[in-house]
């Protein structure tokens, strides 16, 4: 993480890997039986939810609910990462998500 970035989000710095409850699916619109759009992981517990371009907005709603603050991009070559409490965009490079040997 940058100098920039350490002083814009004090959070990126206690995050370490996490496990995603799914790769696939946000697992509230499977449960509503509804659709999504993009997915994101909740960088501190691993929870995966819906994005907000799409009306459910699970992974916002998680952050309200769970106050964890940074949530990762679950997306095929993104790496961003973005901290609801400071508003910034988190370098997600360092961010591992595992993936290996996990399926949905």
């Amino acid at each position: 993480m940058n100098a920039l970035q350490q002083r814009r989000c004090a959070h990126a710095e206690a995050i370490t890997e996490v496990r995603p409850e799914s790769l696939d699916t946000c697992p509230e619109c499977v449960a509503l039986g509804d659709t999504w759009i993009h997915l994101r992981v909740c960088m501190t517990c691993g929870h995966v939810g819906c994005c907000d371009s799409f009306e459910n907005r699970h992974i916002t709603k998680h952050f309200h609910a769970s106050q964890h603050p940074i949530i990762r991009s679950l997306e095929p070559g993104e790496t961003w990462a973005y901290c609801y409490v400071d508003r910034w965009m988190v370098g997600g490079r360092q961010m591992t998500v595992e993936v290996s040997n996990f399926r949905s």
